[in-house]
């Protein structure tokens, strides 16, 4: 990113006004990817289709051949023995971003990774799901505690779009759950302090790619409710498509050109790179 850029970024985090937005990529090395998962028991449960690395089609293959949480049980064991990432190495995303002093975090992601970063630097987190189906209705929620709890850099709250593994019937893993999320949301609405966040602050998404299915329906379904001229630059670290390197190229310039557009920044590399650029940045003496 440039200079500018990264300034603007580190204003709003000294104001509280960014929002780290995180997907799987920024639990890369620890969980296994999507792509294998879905591989894995593709072989194990004899998928038929071709598609053996789509995970939301494999999951509702073994949802139609099973139940429907079969699945759901099947990825929370996994996930839960993979471990949890070294919060002590110096570019590990969760541990660089629960270091600023930020009240609230989004993710797309199961795990309680966030949640433990902000833990291991002092804080008191607190977690809320994503209210998409019917069988979640009736669980506690933090917004309705008699304490009028808001969350704070010291007691930030971490939001789950798609499910915590607590609640194995709040993961949105199949194609139904997907359709189902996409169907009931807007009917159900989020929280008034997501859709400020989503509205008034910068957003920094971490671990996702562009061209994924997820990030876009994620960015279209939320991001771009907001009115253009209250959106704030956002910014989102994306791997190059792998590719030939013409190819890559220009790939890499559509991209950037059409979230450009969005205000969205595109930073090119590795997570671990742009984090370390982060806690460099952050910690210099202008900094914080």
């Amino acid at each position: 990113m440039e200079d500018d850029h990264w300034e603007i970024l580190l204003d709003r985090i000294r104001e509280q006004k960014c929002t780290p937005f995180l997907g799987a990529g920024a639990s890369a090395g620890t969980l296994p990817g999507g792509a294998k998962v879905a591989e894995d028991w593709a072989s194990e449960h004899h998928y038929p289709l071709e598609d053996a690395q789509d995970l939301a089609r494999v999951a509702q293959f073994l949802a139609v051949k099973l139940d429907p949480m079969a699945p759901k049980e099947k990825i929370r064991r996994l996930l839960l023995a993979a471990g949890t990432p070294n919060f002590a190495a110096p570019a590990e995303p969760h541990s660089v971003l629960a270091e600023l002093p930020l009240p609230l975090y989004l993710t797309t992601n199961y795990d309680d990774f966030m949640s433990a970063a902000l833990r291991t630097c002092g804080k008191r987190p607190r977690y809320e799901l994503c209210r998409w189906n019917e069988g979640l209705q009736t669980l506690p929620s933090v917004f309705d505690e008699p304490d009028g709890y808001r969350p704070t850099p010291e007691e930030p709250l971490v939001y789950h779009l798609h499910g915590h593994l607590d609640a194995v019937q709040s993961l949105v893993l199949t194609e139904d759950d997907y359709f189902d999320f996409l169907v009931n949301t807007p009917q159900i609405g989020i929280p008034p302090l997501i859709q400020e966040a989503l509205s008034a602050t910068s957003l920094l998404f971490v671990g996702y790619r562009l061209a994924d299915w997820n990030f876009r329906v994620l960015f279209r379904g939320f991001v771009e409710l907001t009115q253009p001229s209250d959106r704030r630059l956002s910014v989102t670290v994306q791997l190059p498509p792998v590719r030939s390197s013409q190819q890559r190229e220009r790939a890499m310039q559509y991209l950037g050109r059409y979230f450009d557009k969005k205000e969205i920044v595109v930073s090119w590399g590795d997570a671990g790179d742009f984090m370390a650029e982060l806690r460099r940045r952050w910690h210099e003496p202008n900094g914080h």
